[in-house]
């Protein structure tokens, strides 16, 4: 059709339907040879019933070829129709639904935002080697009565250039249990226990990944039970959702905060030790419970230089700064407390530092660990529940 000018006249400028080349090259590339309508993804080099190779594949436009098309008055029309952009790869099918059964139901918004998530997904597939594998692990639960989900492409752009072996990975869902206090972390612990031996069982995905790409929301004491369930013997990307950004990727520029390990104050008791962490933050003797009275000898790991806050955490190398001070700070303790049975610790972290309190610990040389919750509903901090306990029923039993 020719195209209209100012007037409204036809325009004796002629539109060729034959695309270039290279954009055809590039289109089907950009597509991996799949449908591009969200929800088919058909292999459309192969029919898909006899198994021949051949071209199934249509070539659609977004804006109409012609004006008078599906989607062709729109305001944004480009003045190339056939440039790569306004392009979709589709099948047979998906292109008659889209320009001829139900051309409304597909405005140019959504097919260009169908279009941008499937080459996307091609691209970040295609990227990845074959050892790049992951399992996807997911514990939600309600932060003050909130749920915060975690989104699918959240998820695929953090672990980039790794890759989901399963999209749906392994899901441990607390947001049903509204039972509140020491009911729901009892069995909250159950779930997540449960859920993490099965992971590990003979058959599953996690025995051809061998890694863990891990996104966590949940109150702290349950992110430190957590991190004592999984195994050091799989390896384990921990992700941190950034507010300015509201996303999991990790951060790649700026300076890298770092972590130290201090006495706070020395006690009157030996086998009386805390530990807070004032990283999200500050804690003060005085938010501690009666019970840490002044027996006990108290330590901190807190930010160096740095303010304590939640948004603090940006880069992948700051938890691995956390882990090497927090696991020098239990090394010291236990030999300057040479008789300890149990350390009490107050966190005020980010989840994957919490995951990490309780993933680095010792089963056959660390201490219990008693972990107390920030509740204002409560007062303040409450003891929840300990974690690391076989070593104190081995040393009872001697």
């Amino acid at each position: 059709m020719a195209k209209k000018n100012l007037t409204g006249a036809k325009s004796p400028i002629k539109r060729s339907r034959n695309v270039r080349g290279l954009f055809k090259l590039a289109l089907w590339v950009m597509a991996g040879g799949r449908c591009q309508l969200q929800g088919c993804n058909k292999y459309i080099l192969k029919h898909h019933l006899t198994g021949d190779v051949g071209n199934f594949a249509d070539i659609a436009h977004v804006v109409a070829f012609n004006e008078d098309g599906p989607r062709g008055d729109s305001e944004d029309r480009p003045d190339d129709i056939n440039a790569l952009e306004n392009l979709m790869l589709l099948c047979g099918g998906c292109h008659r639904l889209v320009d001829k059964t139900r051309p409304v139901d597909f405005p140019v918004s959504l097919l260009r935002e169908y279009k941008s998530r499937h080459e996307e997904r091609i691209f970040r597939q295609t990227e990845a080697q074959e050892d790049f594998a992951t399992t996807i692990l997911q514990l939600k639960s309600r932060i003050r009565g909130d749920m915060v989900d975690i989104p699918a492409t959240n998820v695929r752009a953090a672990v980039a250039p790794r890759y989901a072996h399963d999209p749906k990975g392994c899901i441990i869902d607390l947001t049903a249990d509204e039972s509140g206090g020491q009911s729901f972390y009892d069995s909250a612990r159950e779930t997540i226990t449960r859920k993490v031996a099965r992971l590990y069982e003979p058959g599953m995905e996690l025995q051809s990944t061998r890694h863990i790409s891990l996104f966590a929301l949940a109150p702290m004491p349950l992110l430190i039970h957590l991190g004592t369930q999984l195994s050091n013997k799989v390896a384990v990307d921990v992700y941190q959702r950034h507010r300015d950004t509201d996303d999991w990727v990790w951060k790649e520029l700026g300076r890298p905060v770092e972590h130290e390990f201090r006495l706070i104050r020395a006690g009157t008791n030996s086998n009386n030790v805390a530990l807070l962490l004032s990283l999200s933050g500050t804690l003060t003797l005085a938010k501690l419970p009666a019970a840490i009275d002044k027996s006990f000898f108290i330590y901190e790991i807190t930010l160096k230089s740095v303010i304590p806050d939640p948004r603090y955490l940006r880069l992948a190398s700051e938890v691995e700064d956390f882990r090497r001070v927090y696991q020098e700070a239990l090394r010291f303790i236990e030999n300057k407390h040479n008789s300890l049975d149990t350390i009490h610790l107050f966190p005020a972290v980010p989840a994957p530092i919490a995951v990490h309190c309780g993933r680095d610990l010792m089963p056959k040389a660390d201490p219990v660990i008693r972990i107390y919750d920030n509740d204002t509903d409560r007062g303040g901090f409450n003891y929840v529940f300990s974690v690391n306990e076989r070593r104190a029923s081995r040393s009872s039993s001697r």
